[in-house]
């Protein structure tokens, strides 16, 4: 039994980040890079659709909850083969990056696909989006102004 948990904890994690390094990624980049894996055969459980979604708020985080309002999401489902089910959830309308998603998700649950995956498209994705956070620290760095307050010595 708790091997079990600990293996349910494990695919938590891994599902959790590679969802979060694809949120972050282009849809060009995540289609080109999974063009280099053998994905095996698997039918569309939900295809992409797009859709609205309500954002609730809380006053001062502990208050009753309001409507904020409302974001548009897209979504869709993929069962690979052997019967994993991915799931892929985006904000906005872009139904494609939902699928490519829900694809990644089922290749992450499978035994044969999972450190494949990782290694050609997580790594890589990670190492565009780690750059690109770097690059813009940098250029955020280049403006910095330091402001000094000068104390007079008199009076």
């Amino acid at each position: 039994m708790t091997l079990d948990i600990l293996a349910d904890r494990t695919m938590i994690e891994r599902r959790r980040g590679t969802m979060a390094v694809l949120a972050q990624s282009a849809t060009s980049d995540i289609a080109e890079l999974l063009a280099t894996i053998a994905v095996p055969e698997f039918e569309i459980v939900r295809p992409g659709e797009s859709g609205l979604v309500m954002l609730r708020g809380r006053v001062g985080g502990d208050g009753a909850p309001f409507n904020l309002g409302e974001a548009a999401v897209s979504r869709s489902a993929v069962r690979l083969s052997g019967g994993e089910v991915g799931i892929g959830y985006v904000l906005g309308r872009d139904t494609e990056k939902a699928r490519v998603i829900a694809i990644c998700d089922a290749l992450v649950q499978t035994a044969t696909h999972a450190d494949e995956l990782q290694r050609q498209v997580i790594s890589p994705l990670s190492d565009k989006i780690a750059s690109a956070r770097l690059q813009q620290e940098q250029r955020i760095a280049a403006t910095r102004v330091d402001f000094y307050t000068l104390v007079r010595g008199e009076g």
